[in-house]
């Protein structure tokens, strides 16, 4: 059984997928950039917004200056439609519930802005089932790097012996082996199990069930 259990938030606890192409590509359109189908922003995303805009951008307007306006005119856009199509899979309110009611201590770790993070979890979910809520900060390094990890795991006093590490995407399991922690990689996110296999994941979790098991050590 695990004790303490970090979970990534986009692809992994929410299905934020068409709210951030739907802002990718209006901005794109915008500007008369290429837009992207639902299936390839799965790829585009995962390392941060930042990076998601420097993906979206043709290479030859990669200057700092376009970056940063298209930057800021995302993060506008997406925070007026963040809430649009954007859902908790399904069973995981569930499934929350019945680890916080068994003692099991939960964290989320996400590459989103920290107070963007604060606030999509707080819309969809009681804040009370989660020790702590971690987003990005400008001055630590973003996920797979340790040093975020890391610093979640010293807040809340997780041991590395009964912490894993849960998430949907090679990021997610660098992001775990980076940091000494066993990854559970769930199927029901923005990639595959191809990816999360070849990647090195401990488990694979086809369902919220599934991943119970897994946490529990257990049938349930």
């Amino acid at each position: 059984m695990y004790h303490t259990v970090l979970f990534d938030l986009d692809g992994t606890l929410l299905n934020t997928i068409e709210d951030l192409a739907d802002a990718g590509n209006r901005l794109c359109a915008a500007r008369g950039w290429p837009t992207h189908t639902v299936d390839q922003f799965r790829y585009l995303v995962g390392n941060g917004i930042p990076k998601l805009i420097e993906r979206l951008t043709p290479e030859d307007r990669r200057t700092p200056e376009v970056l940063e306006a298209a930057y800021h005119d995302f993060d506008a856009d997406y925070h007026d439609h963040m809430f649009d199509k954007t859902a908790p899979y399904p069973g995981m309110p569930e499934l929350l519930a019945v680890l916080n009611a068994r003692g099991v201590r939960l964290a989320v770790f996400s590459n989103k802005d920290d107070a963007l993070a604060r606030g999509v979890v707080a819309h969809y979910f009681d804040p009370s089932l989660f020790v702590q809520v971690r987003g990005a900060f400008a001055d630590v390094p973003k996920k797979p790097a340790p040093e975020g990890t890391l610093a979640l795991m010293a807040q809340i006093g997780a041991d590395p012996a009964t912490t894993l590490y849960v998430g949907d995407s090679n990021v997610d399991v660098a992001t775990a082996k980076n940091a000494g922690l066993p990854c559970c990689g769930v199927l029901w996110g923005f990639r595959t199990r191809e990816e999360l296999s070849e990647a090195g994941a401990d488990y694979l979790a086809a369902d919220t069930d599934a991943l119970a098991r897994v946490i529990l050590g257990e049938d349930v």
